[in-house]
């Protein structure tokens, strides 16, 4: 039987699209790849394949998922599977440093990043940039390894006082910082290429910014305080909310972006400085929806997901079906 297979680490992020594939009567199995094996001497299943691995796999004990993962999609492409965010759009996901140097060299402007590896080239590094700056995991995702320096002497106390975290893959980047007029950031969500709306990120209380509802009731690395509610009671509004009509020269060059690596569904993050310039610092392919957003602007990002797989799996496999029926 041919079905969407969605290719995934993390059951609670995944259960909203299957639930939306479930009413639109696609059929559809989850592929899980925490762990597992498959022989490449064999022929991969028909259908289409969806691929929304998480870079921070490894902070929910899936080390080696996206390893794996990689392998997986190697062995789906060779037997010319259609694959939504297949083997070069997970390639820059785990990478910030090539993000960083592909968005560069399309035109996209991006913060001044420096990677490095070890802790005394770390402080090095932080030398070449005038104060303030930020580090950040290069393979990453919810904000991980994001702390904020005033000082090369407030990084150094900082990598010497025992609560340095390495990144999984063992590059930090140490990045200038973008100071905002106003505590925001804003993320751009494309769903097959094309935006789908675009979501103002309340950062007064952090830089972990992860959208997703499964985050927000527990995950400890995602926006909550002692109690498991929402740093945005806190701080007296939402912390996700969607612009109406969003407009910005940045659409057309994210989907230029989009079209030269193969990705097909992204979150874009910017922020524009105190001057107005506008830098982009990260790109999400394993892109999350905040429900109560949407639920305020009627809008419904994992439903309009499913219904973009459920027109791709027609396009890619009813040939596929006609073939075996004849």
């Amino acid at each position: 039987m041919l079905k969407v297979y969605v290719i995934h680490e993390n059951d609670a992020w995944t259960a909203p699209l299957t639930d939306a594939l479930t009413e639109l009567q696609v059929p559809h199995e989850t592929w899980h790849l925490d762990r597992g094996f498959f022989d490449l001497a064999a022929v991969p299943p028909e259908g289409l394949f969806y691929n929304r691995v998480s870079p921070s796999s490894h902070t929910r004990g899936h080390r080696f998922a996206p390893e794996y993962t990689a392998a997986t999609l190697a062995w789906l492409e060779a037997h010319e599977r259609r694959v939504v965010n297949g083997s070069g759009p997970f390639r820059l996901e785990l990478s910030k440093a090539a993000q960083y140097a592909a968005l560069a060299r399309s035109g996209i402007a991006v913060p001044r990043t420096l990677p490095a590896v070890g802790r005394a080239e770390i402080a090095a590094a932080a030398r070449r940039l005038d104060a303030p700056f930020i580090t950040k995991h290069n393979r990453a995702g919810k904000g991980l390894g994001v702390h904020l320096f005033r000082s090369v002497a407030a990084l150094e106390d900082y990598l010497d006082g025992g609560g340095f975290e390495d990144s999984v893959d063992g590059v930090t980047l140490i990045q200038r910082y973008i100071e905002a007029p106003a505590p925001f950031i804003t993320r751009v969500e494309f769903i097959g290429q094309r935006l789908f709306y675009a979501v103002k990120v309340n950062t007064s209380e952090g830089f972990e910014l992860c959208p997703a509802d499964a985050c927000q009731v527990g995950d400890s690395l995602c926006p909550t305080n002692d109690n498991g509610h929402s740093i945005a009671d806190r701080a007296g509004g939402p912390k996700f909310q969607i612009i109406p009509h969003f407009e910005s020269p940045l659409i057309e060059r994210y989907e230029r972006f989009m079209r030269a690596h193969g990705i097909e569904i992204a979150g874009f993050e910017f922020i524009a400085d105190a001057e107005g310039d506008v830098f982009t610092y990260d790109v999400n392919m394993n892109t999350n929806y905040n429900a109560d957003a949407e639920a305020v602007a009627g809008r419904h990002g994992m439903k309009a997901l499913a219904q973009f797989l459920a027109s791709e799996f027609a396009k890619c496999c009813d040939g596929v079906a006609q073939s075996a029926a004849a």
